[in-house]
């Protein structure tokens, strides 16, 4: 696309296509114009009756010019408060993990810290999966009821 606004003789371009294909061409060339220039550039009207000066923004901009006119962003970061409370949650979390008793804070640790599946952990304990994921279950319940208390 050379100049804004100025839709290629596509005919000229390419004799050999056909009455369909240049229509095509120039829908597409134009739509490309719309997104192009249409969305992201402002349009200054005049009106001569008035003597008087419009100026239209544009519906869209870049992230490159918004930068460019100093476009402050907010930051998608944590606020200080969720990143307090996420560390006052971790805390107590470790705390109720320390009341387990021994096997359930190693199957706790295994699944969840150490990424094992319950499939490869049955297979070690000589227990069913479902057997594992029950223990788990009960084992999660237990910390949801010692984070309560804290």
């Amino acid at each position: 696309m050379a100049k804004p606004y100025r839709i290629p003789d596509f005919g000229k371009m390419y004799p050999e296509a056909s009455e369909e294909v240049i229509a095509v061409l120039r829908t597409t060339e134009r739509k490309m114009q719309y997104q192009e220039y249409d969305l992201k550039t402002e349009h200054t009207v005049v009106d001569q009756e008035s003597q008087s000066v419009c100026v239209i923004p544009s519906r869209e901009d870049s992230y490159e010019r918004l930068l460019e006119q100093n476009m402050q962003f907010p930051e998608d970061a944590d606020s200080v408060e969720d990143i307090a409370i996420r560390s006052l949650q971790v805390e107590q979390l470790h705390r109720a993990i320390a009341l387990l008793s021994d096997d359930d804070r190693t199957l706790i640790q295994q699944l969840f810290f150490e990424c094992r599946t319950e499939r490869d952990l049955a297979t070690e304990y000589s227990l069913s999966q479902k057997g594992i994921n029950k223990r788990k279950q009960r084992i999660l319940e237990q910390l949801r009821e010692l984070m309560k208390n804290f």
